[in-house]
């Protein structure tokens, strides 16, 4: 059984001096098949029409699936990358916060699929998306 709050804080730890502390992502609540991460919308992420740039959404999207795959790996013997990403954009956020969810679809020993979903604080869908990951051994 998956400890939450240890999970979270390390997962959160890792964020350090990467593009998740830039995007201001943080790791929020996490089970045995899913983990959920958000990301304020202002204008650091905005493209030039004022409105959440794809490209942030994308980044949430995989930040929120690859991390939630190192939950489930050895990360002392194991490391997962991401290697297919696609992402469906449905609504515009200008400001607020976006929700992601990750769920798993299928853990492999060698590949985990991830569906994530990314909600505004209303619940309404921004995007959707389907993550693709590797488990290498480390060397």
């Amino acid at each position: 059984m998956l400890d939450k709050e240890i999970a979270l804080k390390k997962l959160n730890a890792m964020c350090k001096n990467t593009l998740m502390e830039t995007l201001h992502i943080q790791y929020t609540d996490v089970g045995d098949d899913f983990l959920v991460a958000t990301m304020p919308v202002n204008p650091s992420v905005h493209q030039p029409y004022g409105l959440l740039h794809g490209g942030a959404t994308a980044a949430l999207a995989e930040s929120v699936g690859s991390a939630a795959s190192a939950i489930f790996v050895d990360n002392k013997t194991e490391l997962v990358k991401g290697i297919e990403l696609a992402i469906n954009h449905i609504k515009s956020v200008k400001e607020g916060m976006v929700i992601a969810t990750a769920k798993i679809i299928h853990k492999g020993s060698t590949t985990h699929l991830w569906e994530i979903k990314i909600t505004n604080e209303n619940g309404d869908l921004i995007s959707v998306s389907k993550l693709t990951n590797i488990v290498l051994e480390k060397r």
